[in-house]
This record gives structure tokens, C-alpha cells and sequence, in this order.
């Protein structure tokens, strides 16, 4: 097929589409276990993965930067501090999205900060036992960002994300896009708030660290299912996939190295 596609791809996506079979669903490249343990080779493209959804987050092979889906396109952003449109070949070891539409909303006129952005999210949230999409829009006065840098499999994330670089970026318009995942599934999705963020006019992204941002609009996407597409080889089928211990987890997501003002 001139796409790349098969035909059983092709007959699988026009049947989801039609049956209206990923509707309020996530669908997840590897697990939380693998990608903590250091299984960082990709084996979806990011062409799979725009097929499942319009909004999503995570890395790439050799975790080589952070992913970033937003209104369909898939964007990288680097450890240099560039970011560039993903091609549709590239692969990712490990990633979460879902087609974005709008179950709750609200707006933020006043100055706010990460947590207590996070804080008036948890008021809005249904429940404790379900993930929940997110997507918010406005403007950052501060975003605390930071990259993941190129590293091969066998270390584990916490040891690969020691050098990772960090940025701050200044009074600038963006999106940030991720996802709220339950306790309960920790070895499977990183649990509680995993969010990364891209500017309007598509030149600085990341991982979210930290912000400061004022008029702002959320958007909350309940889903009720979710999908797993796992390697059937390579280093996935030795890994520990047990759940990381919850201080990995806050290392990984919020630690710090070198932080550079853009």
C-alpha cells in the first residue's frame, strides 16, 4: 500500500472507526514497568499511534526526547532544546493518547501555579479510579520544562533521566497536554499527573515541571478504557514490569539538573 499500511491495518482501523470502538478510550504503548526498568526500544510508529488518537504524551526509541500530540501531529521535543514535527516513521517505546473531546471544562482568569492547577483539577475530577485526558490552553508566564536525552536500553529511567536537560521558558501562548492515571494501575501507566506542554507557535516543549500561567482553559476527557500494545520480543520479555516505587517515580518526574532560561 502507497501508506506503509497493510490491509489488515487498514480493515482494523476502518472497523474501530466505524464502530466508534476507540470512543472514550486510551491507548498505550508498552507500560510503566518496562520504560522504569529501561526497555527504551521502540516498536510503534508514530503513523500507529496518530491512528488512536489526537492527543497524547510520551518518548521516543532511545527515549530521545519528549512526544507531544496535539490536534493530530506529533511533536519532538529534544534535549538541545529544539522541537520538530515526529515523522510518521519514528517509533516510540512508550506512549498514551486518546481522541480529545471536552466532559468538563473551566477557566482560569487568575495567576496560578502547577500545583494549584493540579489542586483545582482534583476538585473537577469524577473519580480517584479513573484516567483522565487533559488538555489545557493559555497563556504561561513562566513553564518549566525539561527533555529527555538519547540513551540506549539496559539503564533504568531513573539512572537515564540524571542528565536530562531542563529549560524555562518565558511569556509565551501554549498547550499542555497529558494525562491524570489511578493508583491502581502504577505498573501499568505512571500514576497521577504526567503532562507535557508545547508553545502556540510550536518551537519550545517538554515535560512539565513547573508553571505560571493566567487565563486559562481546561479541558477534561473522562475515558473508560484502555489498550496495551506490547513488544513480543526483545529486551520487554526480561524486564521487572512490577510498578516503580513511588519515590523512582517522583525522581523521574520531577527532578532536576541543569536548567537553562530561554
Amino acid at each position: 500500500m502507497a501508506s506503509g499500511q497493510s490491509i489488515a491495518g487498514i480493515v482494523q482501523q476502518a472497523l474501530a472507526e466505524a464502530l466508534d470502538l476507540d470512543h472514550d478510550a486510551v491507548y498505550q504503548v508498552s507500560t510503566s514497568g518496562a520504560i522504569f526498568d529501561g526497555v527504551f526500544e521502540g516498536f510503534v510508529t508514530v503513523a500507529d499511534l496518530r491512528r488512536h488518537g489526537d492527543l497524547g504524551i510520551g518518548t521516543f526509541d532511545s527515549i530521545d526526547g519528549e512526544l507531544i500530540m496535539v490536534d493530530g501531529q506529533c511533536y519532538q521535543a529534544r534535549s538541545d532544546g529544539s522541537v520538530r514535527i515526529a515523522p510518521d516513521d519514528l517509533l516510540t517505546p512508550f506512549a498514551s493518547v486518546c481522541w480529545h473531546h471536552a466532559d468538563a471544562s473551566l477557566e482560569i482568569d487568575g495567576g496560578v501555579d502547577w500545583a494549584g492547577l493540579a489542586e483545582m483539577i482534583d476538585q473537577r475530577r469524577e473519580s480517584a479510579n479513573a484516567t483522565v485526558g487533559i488538555r489545557i490552553d493559555g497563556h504561561f508566564d513562566r513553564l518549566h520544562v525539561r527533555a529527555a536525552c538519547r540513551t540506549e536500553s539496559g539503564v533504568d529511567l531513573a539512572e537515564a533521566t540524571s542528565h536530562q536537560a531542563e529549560f524555562v521558558h518565558r511569556d509565551l501562548d501554549g498547550t499542555l497536554v497529558g494525562f491524570w492515571t489511578p493508583q491502581f494501575v502504577r505498573a501499568i501507566g505512571i500514576p497521577g499527573y504526567h503532562v507535557h506542554c508545547i508553545s502556540a507557535d510550536r518551537r519550545f516543549g517538554g515535560h512539565l515541571l513547573d508553571l505560571e500561567g493566567h487565563h486559562l482553559r481546561v479541558e477534561l476527557n473522562w475515558t473508560n478504557d484502555l489498550r496495551l500494545a506490547m513488544p513480543a520480543h526483545g529486551a520487554f520479555m526480561t524486564a521487572d514490569l512490577a510498578a516503580p516505587d513511588d519515590a523512582v517515580v517522583r525522581a523521574v518526574e520531577g527532578q532536576s539538573a541543569s536548567v537553562r532560561d530561554r
